[in-house]
């Protein structure tokens, strides 16, 4: 009984310390002019990073180059790459700048996140709101864009995708730890 203890209260220690008690879910986008539709030609980058943690969904954009100043930025959904959706999160207040940061935590949760036509399309009510919203990111089907006085239907644009985990990065932990519990049992028999 001690030996499986023994074997057992690493392996539990190492699992604690590598996998993650609530996994966020992590999506990213490049923001680029060729990326809006039609193509602006915009000379503007940016990045985004929203991660979605259960309710909370926290949005981290940096931009560079626009023509103009920023006088809007937000998610669209629900299409895919191409297609022109309305608006359903603004990003509120974003810098008003040709280059600058944005960062801010939003309750999906709740009505004051999303734009009325948005609820409505989606159904009416804010749980179908997030619901929504949650899928379209899940499946690639919303999009970050800027707005400025130069490109009033959108400067920059940038499809947003899920950042999964590399397979092989799963494949050698896994190997590792089963690794680790074949040498401890080993050494316990021995």
């Amino acid at each position: 009984m001690f030996n499986r203890l023994l074997l057992t209260g690493p392996l539990v220690f190492v699992l604690t310390l590598v996998v993650p008690a609530h996994a966020d879910t992590i999506y990213s986008t490049v923001l680029l002019g060729s990326n809006e539709v039609p193509p602006t030609g915009s000379p503007g980058t940016g990045v985004g990073v929203f991660t979605l943690s259960g309710n909370m969904l926290t949005i981290a954009e940096t931009f560079t180059g626009l023509t103009a100043p920023a006088n809007a930025a937000h998610l669209h959904c629900c299409g895919p790459v191409g297609v022109n959706e309305i608006v359903a999160v603004p990003f509120t207040p974003f810098p008003n700048a040709t280059a600058g940061a944005f960062n801010t935590t939003v309750d999906l949760s709740l009505a004051g996140t999303y734009t009325a036509a948005f609820i409505a399309q989606e159904g009416g009510t804010v749980g179908l709101a997030e619901a929504g919203l949650i899928a379209a990111l899940n499946s690639g089907n919303a999009y970050a864009n800027i707005h400025d006085a130069n490109f009033p239907a959108g400067e920059i644009r940038g499809q947003i995708t899920q950042v999964t985990p590399e397979p092989a990065s799963l494949l050698l932990l896994g190997t590792g730890l089963i690794a680790t519990v074949q040498v401890l049992r080993r050494r316990i028999r021995a």
